[in-house]
């Protein structure tokens, strides 16, 4: 009996394993979807953040909430890791847009996977543009934390950030 209980444990675990597909290429391994807190961006306070491991280095997701689909994430993005490094993305023009969301792509060097696999995202910043003549949707440079909650009392001590290190080195 222990033994099937294992075997189910295992197979739970290997099919909760998550992915990304850039434009129709092959499915990488990725790592939660996860939701970063991005207070000035008011039409949905949140963006989210998602990591991939691919052959020549590794792939971010970045998806947020547009009211038009004129409205992209575009240029550079910054990575801010919790020990002050930085990792600048060069944006390639890699985008998405479905169901009142816009997605951008950009790509991480094996040097850059490897930083990330040690030490945990801080923040993302990011520019909203958009091409739009008409009043919808707001456009400036945005940052968002790895916070999981807005608010949090003075007695929970329980972590209040993702722990992106560690779900990067599994992959």
């Amino acid at each position: 009996m222990p033994l099937i209980f294992l075997f189910v444990l295992i197979s739970t675990f290997a099919n909760a394993q998550q992915t990304i597909s850039v434009k129709g290429s092959q499915p990488y391994n990725a790592t939660q979807d996860y939701t970063f807190i991005c207070e000035k961006y008011v039409l949905s306070g949140e963006i989210n953040v998602q990591i991939a491991k691919t052959d020549k280095g590794g792939i971010l997701k970045l998806s947020i909430l547009t009211a038009n689909d004129k409205t992209k994430i575009s240029g550079g993005v910054y990575v801010d890791l919790a020990n002050a490094d930085v990792i600048a993305c060069v944006d390639k023009n890699v985008k998405e847009d479905a169901e009142g969301r816009t997605t951008a792509y950009y790509y991480f060097t094996p040097a850059e996977m490897n930083k990330l696999k040690k030490t945990d995202i801080y923040a993302i910043r990011f520019i909203v543009a958009s091409t739009s003549s008409v009043f919808g949707n707001q456009t400036n440079y945005f940052t968002a934390y790895n916070k999981k909650a807005y608010f949090s009392t003075a007695y929970d001590t329980s972590k209040k950030s993702f722990d992106t290190a560690k779900e990067i080195s599994v992959l």
